[in-house]
């Protein structure tokens, strides 16, 4: 997957190109619809397909107060799933105040520019862009006709009987409503953090975790998980608590996903890694001794062994 930082970098494409266009924050089932309108223009008409999005979002930089949390924060975890799905390269074109007071014909005019032959832009049905939000799809079909692509709009995707949307799909993480998170992504939720140095306090408990900090995702509920979790290339199966460790901390801890990797031996400070949240166990509590807690670990991880 190449990964371009500007749309002028399109010019290094030396082939004609279709583009989906968006800021596909999780990649969700309607976000892929999109992407894959660009996929079939590409192998029915010969060309690579680029997807177009935008860092960081949006809503960070126009009202930074009403920002939500991401649902897919790392940039190579979206470039690994576009990649899967027959996309060739992501355009990050940096979202700034000077960039959303582009004209939106403007910033069509460049596409085109920078592109050696733009023959397709994918969008969703209802996608505004540009200053003062002056672009929608019936002005980019104008304006397709005018410069020579085909402009393809996708319907929602409906789950439930219910449009899917990030926003949607964020209240279903909160909600702890990981089966229609599933059905909304088309995949088991996952987020990415990185590992800092703790106490070591869970290795005395013969549980050695990874203290790991995520990458400004949405979380689910506190409490404690069945994992999937890949780092290095390779996927162990784990358990996880997500929350403040109430039976070691003080209060006002920091909130951190404490991992326990099943089959693997070795510190993994510093490293990134991947975890997915397969099923809920139970609530995080506190205990009142320390035996306790051991106690309750071991039957935990037992529990997610046996499935």
């Amino acid at each position: 997957m190449q990964i371009l930082h500007d749309i002028s970098e399109l010019q290094t494409m030396d082939d004609s190109i279709h583009l989906a266009l968006g800021v596909f924050d999780g990649v969700h089932v309607g976000h892929q619809k999109v992407i894959f309108n660009a996929v079939k223009a590409a192998k029915l008409n010969g060309g690579k397909v680029g997807v177009v999005t935008f860092e960081p979002h949006p809503v960070r930089v126009l009202a930074p107060e009403r920002a939500p949390r991401r649902i897919l924060a790392s940039l190579e975890h979206k470039a690994e799933l576009l990649a899967s799905m027959g996309v060739h390269f992501l355009c990050v074109q940096e979202f700034t105040l000077d960039f959303a007071a582009r004209k939106a014909k403007t910033f069509i005019e460049d596409l085109v520019k920078y592109s050696s032959e733009l023959k397709t832009i994918a969008v969703g049905e209802d996608w505004v862009f540009g200053k003062a939000r002056g672009g929608n799809v019936a002005k980019l079909k104008e304006w397709g006709a005018e410069m020579g692509f085909v402009v393809t709009d996708a319907d929602p995707v409906m789950v439930d009987g219910e449009r899917v949307s990030s926003t949607r799909v964020r209240q279903a993480v909160r909600d702890g409503n990981l089966e229609a998170v599933k059905d909304m992504l088309g995949r088991t939720y996952d987020v990415v953090g990185t590992v800092i140095e703790g106490k070591k306090l869970a290795r005395q408990l013969g549980f050695p975790t990874a203290n790991v900090v995520v990458h400004n995702e949405q979380l689910p509920p506190d409490g404690v998980w069945a994992l999937r979790v890949n780092f290095r290339g390779k996927f162990y199966d784990g358990i996880g608590n997500l929350g403040r460790r109430p039976s070691v901390e003080q209060e006002g801890a920091r909130r951190l996903l404490e991992v326990h990797v099943f089959d693997y031996e070795g510190d993994l400070y510093g490293e990134t890694i991947d975890a997915e949240f397969v099923s809920y166990i139970r609530k995080e509590k506190k205990f009142n001794s320390i035996a306790e807690l051991k106690s309750q670990i071991a039957a935990d991880v037992e529990k997610v062994k046996q499935g």
